[in-house]
Protein backbone atom coordinates (compact mmCIF):
# COMPACT_ATOMS: atom_id res chain seq x y z
CA UNK A 1 0.00 0.00 0.00
CA UNK A 2 1.45 3.15 -0.62
CA UNK A 3 1.37 5.80 1.80
CA UNK A 4 2.93 9.46 0.34
CA UNK A 5 2.28 11.90 3.40
CA UNK A 6 1.98 11.37 6.60
CA UNK A 7 2.17 13.69 10.29
CA UNK A 8 4.33 12.81 13.30
CA UNK A 9 5.31 14.18 16.43
CA UNK A 10 8.66 13.84 17.44
CA UNK A 11 10.58 15.38 20.77
CA UNK A 12 14.45 14.66 21.35
CA UNK A 13 15.53 13.80 24.91
CA UNK A 14 15.85 15.81 27.58
CA UNK A 15 19.36 16.77 28.98
CA UNK A 16 20.02 15.13 32.16
CA UNK A 17 20.22 17.45 35.65
CA UNK A 18 23.92 18.29 36.92
CA UNK A 19 24.69 17.41 40.35
CA UNK A 20 24.66 19.58 43.47
CA UNK A 21 26.94 17.59 45.82
CA UNK A 22 30.08 17.90 47.76
CA UNK A 23 32.71 15.14 48.69
CA UNK A 24 32.30 13.51 51.73
CA UNK A 25 35.31 11.71 52.27
CA UNK A 26 36.63 10.59 56.13
CA UNK A 27 39.54 13.21 56.91
CA UNK A 28 38.08 15.54 54.17
CA UNK A 29 36.16 17.79 56.59
CA UNK A 30 35.79 20.50 54.34
CA UNK A 31 34.96 19.30 50.95
CA UNK A 32 34.76 20.81 47.98
CA UNK A 33 31.89 20.70 45.34
CA UNK A 34 32.05 17.18 42.81
CA UNK A 35 29.14 17.14 41.50
CA UNK A 36 29.45 15.75 38.08
CA UNK A 37 26.92 17.11 34.70
CA UNK A 38 24.01 15.34 33.35
CA UNK A 39 24.44 13.65 29.59
CA UNK A 40 23.00 15.03 26.80
CA UNK A 41 19.35 13.94 25.55
CA UNK A 42 18.81 11.40 22.24
CA UNK A 43 18.77 13.36 19.25
CA UNK A 44 16.40 12.16 16.26
CA UNK A 45 17.54 11.96 12.72
CA UNK A 46 15.42 11.25 9.84
CA UNK A 47 17.23 9.04 7.41
CA UNK A 48 16.42 7.65 3.68
CA UNK A 49 16.56 3.76 2.74
CA UNK A 50 16.59 2.05 -0.41
CA UNK A 51 14.99 -0.82 0.97
CA UNK A 52 11.41 0.66 1.75
CA UNK A 53 8.94 2.47 -0.73
CA UNK A 54 5.82 3.46 1.52
CA UNK A 55 5.39 5.58 4.82
CA UNK A 56 2.66 3.20 5.74
CA UNK A 57 4.55 2.38 8.98
CA UNK A 58 3.98 6.15 10.31
CA UNK A 59 -0.01 5.81 9.72
CA UNK A 60 0.00 3.96 12.32
CA UNK A 61 2.93 5.15 14.51
CA UNK A 62 2.96 8.54 14.61
CA UNK A 63 4.88 9.44 18.40
CA UNK A 64 8.35 9.27 18.42
CA UNK A 65 10.50 10.28 21.54
CA UNK A 66 13.95 9.75 22.39
CA UNK A 67 15.90 8.74 25.26
CA UNK A 68 17.11 11.52 27.87
CA UNK A 69 20.02 11.98 29.24
CA UNK A 70 20.84 10.65 32.90
CA UNK A 71 21.33 12.59 35.73
CA UNK A 72 25.42 13.38 37.10
CA UNK A 73 26.13 12.36 40.26
CA UNK A 74 28.72 13.10 43.47
CA UNK A 75 32.05 12.14 42.48
CA UNK A 76 32.00 14.34 39.33
CA UNK A 77 30.02 11.14 37.70
CA UNK A 78 28.51 12.21 34.40
CA UNK A 79 25.13 11.12 33.53
CA UNK A 80 24.64 8.67 30.71
CA UNK A 81 23.97 10.05 27.43
CA UNK A 82 20.42 9.51 25.61
CA UNK A 83 20.56 7.22 22.90
CA UNK A 84 19.60 8.45 19.54
CA UNK A 85 16.63 7.57 17.54
CA UNK A 86 16.44 7.23 14.04
CA UNK A 87 13.58 7.47 11.69
CA UNK A 88 13.89 5.61 8.20
CA UNK A 89 12.26 6.44 5.08
CA UNK A 90 12.00 5.74 1.38
CA UNK A 91 14.45 7.67 -1.14
CA UNK A 92 12.86 10.67 -2.06
CA UNK A 93 10.92 11.52 1.13
CA UNK A 94 10.56 15.40 1.91
CA UNK A 95 10.70 16.56 5.38
CA UNK A 96 9.31 19.87 6.32
CA UNK A 97 8.26 21.17 9.77
CA UNK A 98 4.70 20.67 9.37
CA UNK A 99 3.70 23.77 11.02
CA UNK A 100 5.56 26.48 9.08
CA UNK A 101 5.90 24.15 5.84
CA UNK A 102 9.39 24.86 5.24
CA UNK A 103 11.77 22.33 4.12
CA UNK A 104 14.45 20.60 6.23
CA UNK A 105 15.49 18.04 3.80
CA UNK A 106 14.89 16.48 1.02
CA UNK A 107 16.67 13.20 0.81
CA UNK A 108 17.15 12.19 -2.66
CA UNK A 109 20.09 9.71 -1.90
CA UNK A 110 20.14 6.32 -0.01
CA UNK A 111 21.68 7.17 3.39
CA UNK A 112 21.15 10.82 3.67
CA UNK A 113 20.85 11.90 7.24
CA UNK A 114 19.14 15.11 8.66
CA UNK A 115 18.59 15.67 12.43
CA UNK A 116 15.30 17.21 13.29
CA UNK A 117 15.25 17.48 16.84
CA UNK A 118 18.11 17.97 18.90
CA UNK A 119 18.54 16.38 21.90
CA UNK A 120 18.96 18.79 25.04
CA UNK A 121 22.19 19.56 26.77
CA UNK A 122 23.07 17.96 29.72
CA UNK A 123 23.15 20.78 32.78
CA UNK A 124 26.32 21.44 34.61
CA UNK A 125 27.15 20.02 38.29
CA UNK A 126 28.11 22.68 40.87
CA UNK A 127 31.78 21.92 40.83
CA UNK A 128 31.46 24.33 37.32
CA UNK A 129 30.73 27.07 39.39
CA UNK A 130 32.78 27.60 42.28
CA UNK A 131 35.33 30.36 42.32
CA UNK A 132 37.63 32.04 44.40
CA UNK A 133 35.03 33.71 46.53
CA UNK A 134 32.52 31.10 46.47
CA UNK A 135 34.17 27.97 47.03
CA UNK A 136 30.61 26.15 48.36
CA UNK A 137 28.17 26.78 45.32
CA UNK A 138 24.86 25.36 46.14
CA UNK A 139 23.74 25.63 42.34
CA UNK A 140 23.67 23.35 39.15
CA UNK A 141 21.72 23.19 36.35
CA UNK A 142 18.98 21.56 35.50
CA UNK A 143 19.36 19.83 32.10
CA UNK A 144 17.68 21.05 28.64
CA UNK A 145 14.50 19.91 27.45
CA UNK A 146 14.78 18.36 24.24
CA UNK A 147 13.59 20.03 20.95
CA UNK A 148 10.26 18.90 19.83
CA UNK A 149 7.60 19.57 16.63
CA UNK A 150 5.70 18.27 13.96
CA UNK A 151 7.02 16.80 10.67
CA UNK A 152 5.37 15.91 7.76
CA UNK A 153 6.55 13.84 5.80
CA UNK A 154 6.18 13.66 1.98
CA UNK A 155 6.92 10.84 -0.48
CA UNK A 156 7.87 11.78 -3.98
CA UNK A 157 8.63 9.01 -6.48
CA UNK A 158 11.89 8.59 -7.58
CA UNK A 159 11.57 7.65 -11.15
CA UNK A 160 13.73 8.60 -14.26
CA UNK A 161 10.22 8.82 -16.48
CA UNK A 162 6.85 9.98 -16.11
CA UNK A 163 4.26 8.76 -17.92
CA UNK A 164 1.41 11.41 -17.58
CA UNK A 165 -1.63 12.23 -19.58
CA UNK A 166 -5.46 12.27 -18.95
CA UNK A 167 -7.47 9.29 -17.40
CA UNK A 168 -8.13 6.25 -19.79
CA UNK A 169 -5.45 7.39 -22.13
CA UNK A 170 -3.32 3.96 -21.06
CA UNK A 171 -0.50 5.11 -19.21
CA UNK A 172 -0.69 1.59 -16.99
CA UNK A 173 -0.87 -0.38 -20.03
CA UNK A 174 2.11 0.99 -21.60
CA UNK A 175 3.92 0.88 -18.00
CA UNK A 176 3.20 -2.96 -18.50
CA UNK A 177 4.51 -3.53 -22.01
CA UNK A 178 7.66 -1.51 -21.75
CA UNK A 179 8.51 -3.18 -17.69
CA UNK A 180 7.93 -6.16 -15.61
CA UNK A 181 5.15 -3.72 -13.68
CA UNK A 182 1.62 -5.26 -13.30
CA UNK A 183 -0.60 -1.99 -12.58
CA UNK A 184 -4.64 -2.84 -12.26
CA UNK A 185 -5.86 -1.91 -15.82
CA UNK A 186 -9.48 -1.50 -16.84
CA UNK A 187 -11.77 0.28 -18.99
CA UNK A 188 -12.75 3.37 -16.74
CA UNK A 189 -11.96 6.86 -15.81
CA UNK A 190 -9.06 6.85 -12.67
CA UNK A 191 -8.60 3.16 -12.88
CA UNK A 192 -4.55 3.46 -11.30
CA UNK A 193 -5.63 5.35 -8.11
CA UNK A 194 -1.69 5.57 -6.89
CA UNK A 195 1.68 5.54 -8.97
CA UNK A 196 3.42 2.84 -9.93
CA UNK A 197 6.78 2.17 -10.82
CA UNK A 198 8.25 -0.18 -13.47
CA UNK A 199 12.14 -0.64 -14.33
CA UNK A 200 12.76 -0.18 -18.14
CA UNK A 201 15.84 -2.36 -20.08
CA UNK A 202 16.37 -1.46 -23.31
CA UNK A 203 19.81 -3.31 -22.91
CA UNK A 204 22.23 -4.11 -20.37
CA UNK A 205 23.26 -0.18 -19.89
CA UNK A 206 19.63 1.56 -20.82
CA UNK A 207 18.06 1.05 -18.19
CA UNK A 208 15.84 3.05 -16.41
CA UNK A 209 12.24 3.82 -13.93
CA UNK A 210 9.56 4.83 -15.24
CA UNK A 211 6.23 5.62 -13.70
CA UNK A 212 2.76 6.10 -14.66
CA UNK A 213 1.40 8.98 -13.00
CA UNK A 214 -2.58 8.34 -12.19
CA UNK A 215 -4.70 10.20 -14.64
CA UNK A 216 -5.02 14.32 -14.14
CA UNK A 217 -7.60 16.63 -15.23
CA UNK A 218 -8.28 20.10 -15.54
CA UNK A 219 -8.06 21.71 -12.24
CA UNK A 220 -6.01 19.31 -11.13
CA UNK A 221 -3.51 21.71 -9.62
CA UNK A 222 -5.45 22.99 -7.68
CA UNK A 223 -6.67 19.84 -6.03
CA UNK A 224 -9.28 18.75 -8.74
CA UNK A 225 -9.79 15.06 -8.96
CA UNK A 226 -6.73 13.79 -7.01
CA UNK A 227 -4.43 16.30 -8.19
CA UNK A 228 -2.20 17.56 -5.44
CA UNK A 229 -1.76 13.29 -4.19
CA UNK A 230 -0.14 13.03 -7.84
CA UNK A 231 0.99 15.83 -8.62
CA UNK A 232 3.92 15.85 -6.37
CA UNK A 233 5.42 12.45 -7.75
CA UNK A 234 6.05 14.26 -11.19
CA UNK A 235 8.18 16.69 -9.55
CA UNK A 236 11.51 14.62 -9.61
CA UNK A 237 10.79 13.07 -12.90
CA UNK A 238 13.38 14.27 -16.25
CA UNK A 239 12.06 13.64 -18.82
CA UNK A 240 8.01 12.80 -19.43
CA UNK A 241 5.86 10.95 -21.78
CA UNK A 242 2.90 12.86 -22.65
CA UNK A 243 0.53 10.01 -23.74
CA UNK A 244 -2.29 11.39 -25.77
CA UNK A 245 -5.88 8.88 -26.51
CA UNK A 246 -5.86 8.67 -29.91
CA UNK A 247 -9.52 7.15 -29.42
CA UNK A 248 -10.85 10.22 -27.58
CA UNK A 249 -11.74 12.09 -30.58
CA UNK A 250 -10.38 14.33 -33.38
CA UNK A 251 -7.45 15.54 -33.46
CA UNK A 252 -8.63 19.02 -32.41
CA UNK A 253 -10.05 16.87 -29.20
CA UNK A 254 -6.82 15.45 -28.49
CA UNK A 255 -4.09 18.57 -28.48
CA UNK A 256 -6.83 20.46 -26.56
CA UNK A 257 -6.20 17.24 -23.88
CA UNK A 258 -2.63 18.27 -24.39
CA UNK A 259 -2.70 21.55 -23.73
CA UNK A 260 -4.84 21.04 -20.77
CA UNK A 261 -2.17 18.51 -19.13
CA UNK A 262 0.27 20.76 -20.12
CA UNK A 263 -0.91 23.70 -18.27
CA UNK A 264 -1.98 22.21 -15.29
CA UNK A 265 1.63 20.61 -14.80
CA UNK A 266 2.96 24.38 -15.15
CA UNK A 267 0.16 25.95 -13.07
CA UNK A 268 1.42 23.29 -9.73
CA UNK A 269 5.00 24.36 -10.64
CA UNK A 270 6.38 26.91 -13.03
CA UNK A 271 8.76 25.29 -15.46
CA UNK A 272 7.04 22.07 -15.21
CA UNK A 273 5.65 21.98 -18.15
CA UNK A 274 8.89 23.33 -19.93
CA UNK A 275 10.64 19.77 -19.02
CA UNK A 276 12.15 17.10 -22.23
CA UNK A 277 9.25 15.39 -23.34
CA UNK A 278 8.26 13.12 -25.71
CA UNK A 279 4.60 12.83 -27.30
CA UNK A 280 2.88 9.43 -28.26
CA UNK A 281 -0.60 8.98 -29.51
CA UNK A 282 -1.85 6.06 -28.44
CA UNK A 283 -4.18 3.09 -29.84
CA UNK A 284 -3.19 3.15 -33.55
CA UNK A 285 -4.50 -0.63 -33.27
CA UNK A 286 -7.72 1.07 -33.74
CA UNK A 287 -8.01 2.74 -37.12
CA UNK A 288 -9.94 6.01 -36.17
CA UNK A 289 -7.01 6.44 -33.66
CA UNK A 290 -4.46 5.78 -36.75
CA UNK A 291 -6.36 8.60 -38.50
CA UNK A 292 -6.38 11.23 -35.44
CA UNK A 293 -2.31 10.23 -34.64
CA UNK A 294 -1.26 11.76 -38.43
CA UNK A 295 -3.15 14.98 -38.14
CA UNK A 296 -1.68 14.96 -34.73
CA UNK A 297 1.74 14.68 -35.69
CA UNK A 298 1.60 17.12 -38.12
CA UNK A 299 0.08 19.84 -36.33
CA UNK A 300 2.67 19.20 -33.14
CA UNK A 301 5.32 19.17 -35.84
CA UNK A 302 4.24 23.12 -35.94
CA UNK A 303 5.53 23.66 -31.88
CA UNK A 304 8.08 21.83 -32.61
CA UNK A 305 7.28 17.89 -31.17
CA UNK A 306 8.59 14.83 -32.77
CA UNK A 307 5.20 12.95 -32.26
CA UNK A 308 4.86 8.47 -31.83
CA UNK A 309 1.60 6.61 -32.96
CA UNK A 310 1.71 3.61 -30.71
CA UNK A 311 -0.26 0.80 -29.29
CA UNK A 312 0.40 0.12 -25.96
CA UNK A 313 -1.57 -3.32 -26.15
CA UNK A 314 0.38 -4.69 -29.58
CA UNK A 315 3.38 -2.78 -29.23
CA UNK A 316 3.51 -1.20 -32.17
CA UNK A 317 5.66 1.98 -32.28
CA UNK A 318 6.78 1.56 -28.38
CA UNK A 319 10.84 0.61 -29.21
CA UNK A 320 11.26 3.79 -31.28
CA UNK A 321 9.23 5.37 -28.24
CA UNK A 322 11.55 4.57 -25.99
CA UNK A 323 14.63 5.00 -27.97
CA UNK A 324 14.17 8.72 -28.23
CA UNK A 325 13.18 8.85 -24.30
CA UNK A 326 15.93 7.53 -23.62
CA UNK A 327 18.22 9.66 -25.57
CA UNK A 328 16.37 12.61 -23.60
CA UNK A 329 16.88 11.02 -20.28
CA UNK A 330 21.20 11.44 -21.05
CA UNK A 331 20.62 14.72 -22.39
CA UNK A 332 18.40 15.80 -18.95
CA UNK A 333 20.93 13.98 -16.92
CA UNK A 334 23.78 15.48 -18.41
CA UNK A 335 22.27 18.82 -17.56
CA UNK A 336 21.78 18.13 -14.00
CA UNK A 337 25.41 16.42 -13.51
CA UNK A 338 26.70 20.03 -14.48
CA UNK A 339 24.23 22.02 -11.99
CA UNK A 340 25.81 23.11 -8.51
CA UNK A 341 24.10 20.38 -5.48
CA UNK A 342 21.56 22.15 -3.18
CA UNK A 343 22.16 20.79 0.20
CA UNK A 344 19.43 21.96 2.65
CA UNK A 345 20.78 21.89 6.32
CA UNK A 346 18.52 22.06 9.27
CA UNK A 347 19.36 25.55 11.45
CA UNK A 348 19.04 25.10 15.48
CA UNK A 349 20.54 27.85 16.25
CA UNK A 350 19.76 30.89 14.59
CA UNK A 351 21.31 34.58 16.23
CA UNK A 352 19.32 35.37 19.49
CA UNK A 353 17.40 38.51 19.15
CA UNK A 354 15.75 39.98 22.66
CA UNK A 355 12.31 40.89 22.16
CA UNK A 356 9.78 41.79 24.89
CA UNK A 357 6.20 42.20 24.16
CA UNK A 358 3.26 43.57 26.26
CA UNK A 359 0.43 42.25 27.63
CA UNK A 360 -2.30 42.65 29.77
CA UNK A 361 -0.59 41.71 33.12
CA UNK A 362 2.65 42.10 32.06
CA UNK A 363 5.18 40.94 29.16
CA UNK A 364 5.95 38.39 27.21
CA UNK A 365 9.89 37.25 26.72
CA UNK A 366 10.93 36.26 23.01
CA UNK A 367 14.81 35.09 23.95
CA UNK A 368 15.60 31.32 22.79
CA UNK A 369 18.75 32.03 25.61
CA UNK A 370 16.68 33.40 27.95
CA UNK A 371 14.35 30.26 27.58
CA UNK A 372 16.86 28.10 27.84
CA UNK A 373 18.48 29.87 31.01
CA UNK A 374 15.30 29.48 32.82
CA UNK A 375 14.25 26.26 32.07
CA UNK A 376 17.50 25.40 32.86
CA UNK A 377 17.57 26.76 36.31
CA UNK A 378 16.29 24.92 39.55
CA UNK A 379 14.91 28.01 41.47
CA UNK A 380 14.75 26.36 44.14
CA UNK A 381 18.56 26.25 44.84
CA UNK A 382 20.24 28.47 47.42
CA UNK A 383 22.36 30.30 44.26
CA UNK A 384 19.95 29.31 41.34
CA UNK A 385 17.58 33.03 41.34
CA UNK A 386 20.93 35.21 41.61
CA UNK A 387 22.52 33.07 39.03
CA UNK A 388 19.45 33.58 37.01
CA UNK A 389 19.22 37.31 37.00
CA UNK A 390 23.02 37.31 35.94
CA UNK A 391 22.25 35.40 32.64
CA UNK A 392 19.32 37.30 31.93
CA UNK A 393 21.10 40.84 33.11
CA UNK A 394 23.72 39.54 30.10
CA UNK A 395 21.37 38.86 27.80
CA UNK A 396 20.04 42.26 27.88
CA UNK A 397 16.35 40.55 29.10
CA UNK A 398 16.85 43.39 31.66
CA UNK A 399 17.33 46.31 29.97
CA UNK A 400 15.03 44.97 27.14
CA UNK A 401 12.49 45.01 30.34
CA UNK A 402 13.19 48.14 31.54
CA UNK A 403 12.63 49.92 28.17
CA UNK A 404 9.47 48.51 27.78
CA UNK A 405 8.44 50.18 31.45
CA UNK A 406 8.11 46.94 33.49
CA UNK A 407 6.38 47.91 37.04
CA UNK A 408 6.80 45.50 40.20
CA UNK A 409 4.44 43.39 40.24
CA UNK A 410 4.26 43.01 36.62
CA UNK A 411 4.55 39.59 35.07
CA UNK A 412 7.34 38.41 32.99
CA UNK A 413 6.84 35.33 30.71
CA UNK A 414 10.00 33.55 29.17
CA UNK A 415 9.38 29.92 27.94
CA UNK A 416 6.62 27.99 30.01
CA UNK A 417 8.01 30.22 33.24
CA UNK A 418 6.22 32.94 34.83
CA UNK A 419 8.32 35.47 37.10
CA UNK A 420 7.41 38.59 39.11
CA UNK A 421 9.53 41.62 38.20
CA UNK A 422 11.24 43.28 41.97
CA UNK A 423 12.67 45.99 42.77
Amino acid sequence: MLRDEVRVFVRAGDGGNGSLHFRRERYVPRGGPDGGDGGRGGSIYVQSNKALNTLYRYARERRFIAESGGNGEGRRKHGKAGEDLTLFVPVGTVVRDAETGDILADLEEHGARVMVARGGRGGLGNTHFATSTRQAPRIAEKGEPGQERWLLFELKLIADVGIVGQPNAGKSTLLSRISAARPKIADYPFTTLSPNLGVVTLDDEQVFVAADIPGLIEGAHAGAGLGHEFLRHVERTLVFIHLLDGASGDAGQVLHAFDTINQELELYQEGLSQRPMVVAVNKVDLPAARDTAVEVQRRLARRGYAVHAISAVTGEGVGNLLRDVWAALERARAARAAEPPELPSVVFDQPDVVEVEPVEDGFVVHSRRAARAVAMTDLDQPDGWARLQELLRRFGVTRALEQAGAQPGDAVYIGDTQLIWGE
